[in-house]
Protein backbone atom coordinates (compact mmCIF):
# COMPACT_ATOMS: atom_id res chain seq x y z
CA UNK A 1 0.00 0.00 0.00
CA UNK A 2 1.09 3.37 -1.13
CA UNK A 3 1.29 6.17 1.81
CA UNK A 4 1.86 9.74 0.84
CA UNK A 5 4.60 11.37 2.82
CA UNK A 6 6.16 15.05 3.08
CA UNK A 7 8.88 16.51 4.90
CA UNK A 8 8.64 19.84 6.50
CA UNK A 9 10.89 22.36 8.02
CA UNK A 10 9.82 23.34 10.90
CA UNK A 11 10.13 26.36 12.90
CA UNK A 12 11.63 28.41 9.99
CA UNK A 13 10.13 29.99 6.82
CA UNK A 14 13.71 28.98 4.94
CA UNK A 15 14.40 25.89 3.74
CA UNK A 16 17.40 23.65 4.77
CA UNK A 17 17.05 25.50 8.39
CA UNK A 18 14.82 24.66 11.32
CA UNK A 19 13.89 20.93 12.35
CA UNK A 20 12.82 18.33 10.17
CA UNK A 21 9.78 16.43 10.49
CA UNK A 22 8.63 13.71 8.53
CA UNK A 23 4.45 13.72 8.30
CA UNK A 24 2.77 10.04 7.01
CA UNK A 25 -0.31 10.69 5.85
CA UNK A 26 -3.10 7.99 5.27
CA UNK A 27 -1.11 6.34 8.47
CA UNK A 28 -4.48 3.86 8.96
CA UNK A 29 -3.83 0.20 9.56
CA UNK A 30 -0.10 0.95 10.62
CA UNK A 31 0.73 -0.79 13.97
CA UNK A 32 3.13 0.83 16.60
CA UNK A 33 5.92 -1.59 15.94
CA UNK A 34 6.23 -0.31 12.20
CA UNK A 35 5.40 3.23 13.20
CA UNK A 36 8.59 2.84 15.83
CA UNK A 37 10.47 1.18 12.53
CA UNK A 38 9.71 4.06 10.19
CA UNK A 39 10.71 6.83 12.08
CA UNK A 40 13.92 4.80 12.43
CA UNK A 41 14.29 4.83 8.75
CA UNK A 42 13.52 8.52 8.20
CA UNK A 43 15.94 8.97 11.25
CA UNK A 44 14.66 12.23 12.00
CA UNK A 45 14.08 14.05 15.26
CA UNK A 46 10.73 13.11 14.54
CA UNK A 47 8.20 11.89 12.42
CA UNK A 48 3.98 12.15 12.81
CA UNK A 49 1.63 10.09 11.61
CA UNK A 50 -1.48 11.07 10.66
CA UNK A 51 -4.94 9.32 11.17
CA UNK A 52 -8.77 9.51 10.70
CA UNK A 53 -9.99 11.61 13.90
CA UNK A 54 -11.89 9.18 16.69
CA UNK A 55 -13.72 12.20 17.29
CA UNK A 56 -16.41 14.33 14.77
CA UNK A 57 -15.29 17.88 13.96
CA UNK A 58 -11.55 17.33 14.89
CA UNK A 59 -8.76 17.35 12.04
CA UNK A 60 -7.00 14.22 12.47
CA UNK A 61 -5.43 11.99 15.25
CA UNK A 62 -1.40 11.87 16.01
CA UNK A 63 0.97 9.66 17.11
CA UNK A 64 4.53 10.50 17.15
CA UNK A 65 7.32 9.20 17.05
CA UNK A 66 11.59 9.77 17.97
CA UNK A 67 13.43 7.17 16.16
CA UNK A 68 13.86 5.60 19.73
CA UNK A 69 10.17 5.38 21.13
CA UNK A 70 6.94 7.34 21.22
CA UNK A 71 6.07 10.47 22.59
CA UNK A 72 2.83 11.58 24.33
CA UNK A 73 3.44 15.44 22.70
CA UNK A 74 6.04 17.33 20.95
CA UNK A 75 5.63 21.14 19.44
CA UNK A 76 7.63 20.57 16.12
CA UNK A 77 4.88 17.37 14.95
CA UNK A 78 2.53 19.43 16.20
CA UNK A 79 3.09 23.02 14.43
CA UNK A 80 4.59 20.92 11.52
CA UNK A 81 1.57 18.36 11.28
CA UNK A 82 -1.03 21.43 11.96
CA UNK A 83 0.60 23.30 8.79
CA UNK A 84 1.11 20.39 6.67
CA UNK A 85 -2.79 19.08 6.57
CA UNK A 86 -3.79 22.56 6.41
CA UNK A 87 -2.04 22.83 3.12
CA UNK A 88 -2.89 19.25 1.80
CA UNK A 89 -6.40 19.80 2.19
CA UNK A 90 -6.40 24.11 0.79
CA UNK A 91 -3.75 24.05 -1.53
CA UNK A 92 -2.02 27.49 -1.99
CA UNK A 93 -5.17 30.12 -0.28
CA UNK A 94 -5.56 32.94 2.14
CA UNK A 95 -7.12 32.06 4.77
CA UNK A 96 -6.98 31.19 8.53
CA UNK A 97 -8.09 27.83 10.13
CA UNK A 98 -8.94 26.24 13.12
CA UNK A 99 -8.53 23.06 13.85
CA UNK A 100 -7.92 20.15 16.85
CA UNK A 101 -5.26 17.44 16.39
CA UNK A 102 -5.98 14.13 18.65
CA UNK A 103 -2.83 13.50 20.55
CA UNK A 104 -2.17 11.16 23.25
CA UNK A 105 -1.42 13.83 25.77
CA UNK A 106 -5.47 14.83 24.78
CA UNK A 107 -6.65 17.61 22.32
CA UNK A 108 -4.77 20.43 20.48
CA UNK A 109 -6.06 23.14 19.59
CA UNK A 110 -4.32 24.59 16.37
CA UNK A 111 -4.75 27.55 14.37
CA UNK A 112 -2.68 28.04 10.76
CA UNK A 113 -2.77 31.09 8.82
CA UNK A 114 -2.25 30.37 5.36
CA UNK A 115 -0.71 32.70 2.72
CA UNK A 116 -0.82 32.25 -0.98
CA UNK A 117 2.28 34.34 -1.05
CA UNK A 118 4.21 33.46 2.25
CA UNK A 119 5.43 30.56 4.80
CA UNK A 120 2.38 29.18 6.50
CA UNK A 121 2.42 29.73 10.36
CA UNK A 122 0.65 28.16 12.94
CA UNK A 123 0.35 27.72 16.77
CA UNK A 124 -1.18 25.74 19.36
CA UNK A 125 -2.39 26.08 23.02
CA UNK A 126 -0.07 23.97 25.23
CA UNK A 127 -2.28 20.85 26.22
CA UNK A 128 -0.76 20.80 29.42
CA UNK A 129 0.87 23.46 31.74
CA UNK A 130 4.97 23.02 32.54
CA UNK A 131 4.86 22.20 35.77
CA UNK A 132 7.65 21.81 38.17
CA UNK A 133 9.35 18.30 39.13
CA UNK A 134 11.28 17.97 42.62
CA UNK A 135 14.59 17.26 42.24
CA UNK A 136 18.52 18.22 43.26
CA UNK A 137 21.30 18.56 41.05
CA UNK A 138 24.60 18.99 41.76
CA UNK A 139 26.32 21.93 39.94
CA UNK A 140 29.78 19.95 39.72
CA UNK A 141 28.18 16.86 37.82
CA UNK A 142 26.03 19.12 35.34
CA UNK A 143 29.02 21.08 34.35
CA UNK A 144 31.40 17.85 33.67
CA UNK A 145 28.20 16.83 31.59
CA UNK A 146 27.97 20.33 29.78
CA UNK A 147 32.08 20.21 29.93
CA UNK A 148 31.87 23.77 31.64
CA UNK A 149 33.12 25.83 34.59
CA UNK A 150 30.60 25.22 37.46
CA UNK A 151 30.40 29.24 37.45
CA UNK A 152 29.19 29.42 34.03
CA UNK A 153 25.79 27.62 35.53
CA UNK A 154 23.30 29.86 36.35
CA UNK A 155 22.17 33.26 35.61
CA UNK A 156 20.56 35.89 37.76
CA UNK A 157 18.26 33.98 40.07
CA UNK A 158 18.08 31.53 37.56
CA UNK A 159 19.00 27.92 38.10
CA UNK A 160 19.22 24.78 37.50
CA UNK A 161 15.13 22.91 37.64
CA UNK A 162 13.01 20.21 36.22
CA UNK A 163 10.03 20.85 34.43
CA UNK A 164 7.37 19.34 32.39
CA UNK A 165 4.71 20.06 30.18
CA UNK A 166 4.22 16.72 28.83
CA UNK A 167 8.03 15.93 28.47
CA UNK A 168 10.57 16.14 31.31
CA UNK A 169 13.68 18.49 30.79
CA UNK A 170 15.95 19.81 32.85
CA UNK A 171 16.64 23.57 32.47
CA UNK A 172 20.26 24.65 33.11
CA UNK A 173 20.93 28.16 32.63
CA UNK A 174 23.68 29.20 31.69
CA UNK A 175 25.92 32.80 31.87
CA UNK A 176 25.79 33.92 28.24
CA UNK A 177 26.01 33.38 24.67
CA UNK A 178 29.50 31.79 24.99
CA UNK A 179 29.24 29.48 27.40
CA UNK A 180 25.68 27.71 25.35
CA UNK A 181 28.56 27.88 22.05
CA UNK A 182 31.20 26.20 24.44
CA UNK A 183 29.00 22.99 25.23
CA UNK A 184 30.18 19.79 24.60
CA UNK A 185 27.63 17.52 25.58
CA UNK A 186 28.35 14.31 27.21
CA UNK A 187 25.61 11.75 27.18
CA UNK A 188 27.00 8.91 29.29
CA UNK A 189 26.97 11.08 32.06
CA UNK A 190 24.54 13.02 31.56
CA UNK A 191 22.25 9.47 31.99
CA UNK A 192 23.90 9.23 35.11
CA UNK A 193 22.76 12.29 36.99
CA UNK A 194 19.13 12.91 34.60
CA UNK A 195 16.16 12.27 36.58
CA UNK A 196 12.87 10.19 34.99
CA UNK A 197 9.37 11.30 34.55
CA UNK A 198 6.89 8.93 33.71
CA UNK A 199 9.30 6.54 32.63
CA UNK A 200 10.86 9.43 30.30
CA UNK A 201 15.18 10.13 30.84
CA UNK A 202 14.83 14.39 31.38
CA UNK A 203 16.43 15.92 28.37
CA UNK A 204 18.89 18.76 28.44
CA UNK A 205 17.82 22.23 28.21
CA UNK A 206 20.60 24.55 28.12
CA UNK A 207 19.48 28.51 27.37
CA UNK A 208 21.06 31.68 28.62
CA UNK A 209 19.34 35.01 27.63
CA UNK A 210 19.86 37.14 24.32
CA UNK A 211 20.92 35.64 21.14
CA UNK A 212 22.39 35.76 17.78
CA UNK A 213 19.03 37.06 16.08
CA UNK A 214 18.68 40.36 17.64
CA UNK A 215 15.11 39.63 18.38
CA UNK A 216 15.60 36.66 20.47
CA UNK A 217 14.84 36.74 23.99
CA UNK A 218 16.37 33.66 24.56
CA UNK A 219 19.01 31.03 22.94
CA UNK A 220 19.04 27.45 23.60
CA UNK A 221 20.20 24.14 22.89
CA UNK A 222 18.56 20.36 23.66
CA UNK A 223 20.37 17.16 23.97
CA UNK A 224 18.13 14.23 24.28
CA UNK A 225 20.50 10.76 24.50
CA UNK A 226 17.35 9.39 26.31
CA UNK A 227 15.32 9.67 23.11
CA UNK A 228 18.06 8.41 20.68
CA UNK A 229 19.05 11.38 19.87
CA UNK A 230 21.65 13.92 20.27
CA UNK A 231 21.19 18.01 19.47
CA UNK A 232 17.72 18.88 18.34
CA UNK A 233 17.16 22.22 16.37
CA UNK A 234 13.81 23.01 17.63
CA UNK A 235 12.45 21.76 20.77
CA UNK A 236 8.26 22.69 21.00
CA UNK A 237 7.57 20.54 24.00
CA UNK A 238 10.88 21.92 25.89
CA UNK A 239 10.01 25.48 24.98
CA UNK A 240 6.41 24.55 26.82
CA UNK A 241 8.16 23.07 29.66
CA UNK A 242 10.39 26.00 29.96
CA UNK A 243 7.47 28.75 30.06
CA UNK A 244 6.94 27.60 33.98
CA UNK A 245 10.54 27.97 34.61
CA UNK A 246 10.38 31.61 32.47
CA UNK A 247 7.42 32.72 35.03
CA UNK A 248 8.99 31.34 38.35
CA UNK A 249 12.88 33.00 37.85
CA UNK A 250 11.54 35.98 36.02
CA UNK A 251 8.30 36.84 38.43
CA UNK A 252 5.92 37.70 35.41
CA UNK A 253 3.33 39.96 36.86
CA UNK A 254 0.10 39.59 35.53
CA UNK A 255 0.07 40.25 31.45
CA UNK A 256 0.96 38.92 28.33
CA UNK A 257 4.34 38.10 27.09
CA UNK A 258 5.59 37.68 23.98
CA UNK A 259 9.06 35.47 24.16
CA UNK A 260 11.45 35.02 20.75
CA UNK A 261 13.40 31.58 21.59
CA UNK A 262 16.05 31.05 19.19
CA UNK A 263 17.56 27.31 18.96
CA UNK A 264 19.55 25.58 16.46
CA UNK A 265 22.38 27.85 15.31
CA UNK A 266 25.16 25.91 16.29
CA UNK A 267 23.96 23.33 14.66
CA UNK A 268 24.01 25.29 11.55
CA UNK A 269 20.17 24.90 11.52
CA UNK A 270 18.56 28.03 13.03
CA UNK A 271 15.19 27.41 14.09
CA UNK A 272 12.62 30.70 15.80
CA UNK A 273 9.72 29.18 18.21
CA UNK A 274 7.75 31.90 19.57
CA UNK A 275 6.23 31.80 23.23
CA UNK A 276 2.80 33.40 24.16
CA UNK A 277 2.75 33.07 27.98
CA UNK A 278 -0.84 35.10 29.80
CA UNK A 279 -0.42 35.25 33.47
CA UNK A 280 -3.42 36.22 35.79
CA UNK A 281 -3.21 36.34 39.42
CA UNK A 282 -0.17 35.54 39.33
CA UNK A 283 -0.67 32.37 37.46
CA UNK A 284 -0.15 31.01 34.13
CA UNK A 285 -3.56 31.10 32.42
CA UNK A 286 -2.63 30.21 28.85
CA UNK A 287 0.78 29.71 26.82
CA UNK A 288 0.61 29.42 23.35
CA UNK A 289 4.00 28.02 20.83
CA UNK A 290 4.04 28.73 17.33
CA UNK A 291 6.17 29.05 14.40
CA UNK A 292 6.52 28.78 10.86
CA UNK A 293 7.27 25.75 8.38
CA UNK A 294 8.18 24.76 5.08
CA UNK A 295 7.89 21.94 2.77
CA UNK A 296 11.62 20.55 1.35
CA UNK A 297 9.73 17.10 -0.35
CA UNK A 298 7.67 14.47 -0.85
CA UNK A 299 6.86 10.94 -2.11
CA UNK A 300 5.08 7.78 -1.15
CA UNK A 301 5.87 5.15 0.93
CA UNK A 302 5.14 1.42 0.39
CA UNK A 303 4.15 -0.39 3.15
Amino acid sequence: MARPYAIYDVFTSERLTGNPLAVVFEADGLDDRKMQAIAAEFNLSETVFVFQPTQPGHAARLKIFTPGRELPFAGHPTVGAAIAIAERKNGASNQDIVHVLEENIGPVRCAVRLKADATTFAEFDLPRKSVRLDAHFDRQALSDALSLKSTQIGFENHVPSFWSAGVPFVMVPLHDLAAVSAVDFDPVAWEQLAPLADGILASAYLYCRGGVNHTARFHARMFAPGLRMMEDPATGSAVAAFSGAIHHFDQLMDGHYPVLIEQGVEMGRPSLIHLHVDVHKGEIATARIGGEAVKIAGGELYL
